[in-house]
């Protein structure tokens, strides 16, 4: 089944929202009174990637850091900012504020990033249309 440039568009679009990456953080271990709190931690571009041995991995959709071990006192920024460079912390502007040449852009780094980590790790990179799952 092939799927239409728009569905693509609005499936990639999604996970620049704020919202979208939100609703991941159901039951994250850190709801309040802390730093990575579930609203912190999407605002800074990660998702949770909740498992049974692993409570507190999230992921960042962009750059595909995966972080584990977060404390209260853990600023998600902070924290992102340290591993490595993303993209999306560069950004200065909201998803739906961006002209199509810097979502172009954006999206050519995050591809980039994307079928890097999986050469990386010597798979085969999964189809192009397939979304960004933890």
């Amino acid at each position: 089944e092939q799927i239409g440039a728009s569905s693509l568009l609005n499936e990639l679009k999604e996970m620049y929202n704020y919202e979208s990456r939100l609703k991941t953080f159901a039951n994250w271990p850190f709801m309040k009174n802390c730093k990575c709190t579930p609203e912190n931690m999407a605002k800074a571009g990660f998702i949770h990637c909740r498992s049974a041995n692993e409570p507190d991995v999230a992921k960042c959709f962009f750059c595909l850091i995966e972080l584990e071990g977060w404390e209260p006192n853990d600023d998600p920024w902070e924290e992102h900012a340290k591993r490595r460079s993303c993209g999306f912390l560069s950004l200065t502007k909201q998803f739906d504020d961006l002209t199509m040449e810097e979502y172009y852009m954006l999206e050519k780094t995050r591809l980039r990033t994307f079928l890097l980590n999986y050469l990386k790790k010597k798979k085969k990179p999964p189809s192009f249309f397939k979304r960004v799952e933890c």
